[in-house]
């Protein structure tokens, strides 16, 4: 199994995870040509594709589902409140209703090989999922767009071999920045994004002896830096209550517009 980001950020989202027969996007929310570009660095085309897994409606994770939808005809796995809003969307052109999938947090389902285990996140969306992936005794997850965590979301990420977790934004940063005061309390919310030290607090309960690898991935242009993300999550991880320092695993901050690093869980 290996995972990938084909891009990461406030402006659009696409993560790439499959196996050697089953290939999934979590999230179209950039342009099917970026898309298409992501697949063929890892040598794969949009035709190999098995599926897309949607997190929620919010545009930087649905923006390019249209076209993708349209191009391929392949199954598009939501909730149903997601589904309901892509519906609602005008702007995403024709869907086939036939390639809707229903899906609910917490029951589990099989594309190809993988194994998918959705869960309940906490954001502004109608009825938003994080994605657990299994083939075996290998597991990946994603989990981003959530303004707060709970002990719901620390035992789904539990004993992963690779992680892809939201560090969106620095506190500091956000409160004296140019967004409007409602946006930045709704970023701060319970219902928003998480900040760098809490991406760091919540790695500190998940992390294990085997985990391979971290991704750090969703950052705002406008409230983080790569660089920020990556110091304050370590130093979270090295401070906290566990026994690891943040040199005890490889940590990578999700390109913005590129495709980053391929790990191999195998």
């Amino acid at each position: 199994m290996r995972l990938t980001s084909i891009a990461s950020g406030s402006s659009g989202n696409c993560v790439y995870i499959g196996s050697e027969s089953t290939h999934l996007l979590i999230d179209t929310g950039i342009a099917y040509k970026r898309i298409e570009s992501g697949l063929q660095e890892i040598g794969l085309k949009g035709e190999d594709l098995s599926g897309v897994l949607i997190t929620h409606e919010h545009s930087d994770h649905i923006g390019g589902i249209g076209v993708l939808a349209r191009k391929l005809g392949i199954p598009l796995y939501a909730s149903a409140g997601t589904i309901g809003q892509i519906k609602k969307n005008k702007g995403l052109g024709r869907i086939d209703e036939e390639l809707y999938r229903p899906i609910e947090a917490d029951r589990a389902f099989q594309v190809g090989d993988l194994q998918i285990k959705p869960f309940a996140n906490s954001h502004d969306a109608a009825q938003p999922l994080g994605y657990r992936v299994e083939q075996g005794a290998k597991s990946a997850a994603v989990c981003t767009d959530l303004g707060n965590y709970s002990q719901y979301t620390i035992d789904r990420l539990q004993h992963l071999d690779a992680v892809f977790l939201e560090s969106n934004h620095d506190v500091r940063m956000l409160q004296v920045g140019p967004y409007p005061y409602p946006l930045k309390q709704r970023i701060l919310s319970d219902y928003g994004h998480l900040s760098n030290e809490a991406c760091g607090r919540l790695l500190c309960e998940i992390l294990h002896d085997n985990m391979k690898h971290i991704f750090l991935g969703h950052l705002s242009k406008e409230n983080n830096l790569p660089e920020l993300a990556y110091e304050a999550v370590r130093l979270e991880i090295t401070m906290g209550d566990n026994p690891y320092d943040a040199g005890d695993f490889p940590i990578v901050v999700a390109k913005r517009d590129s495709l980053s690093q391929v790990v191999y869980l195998d």
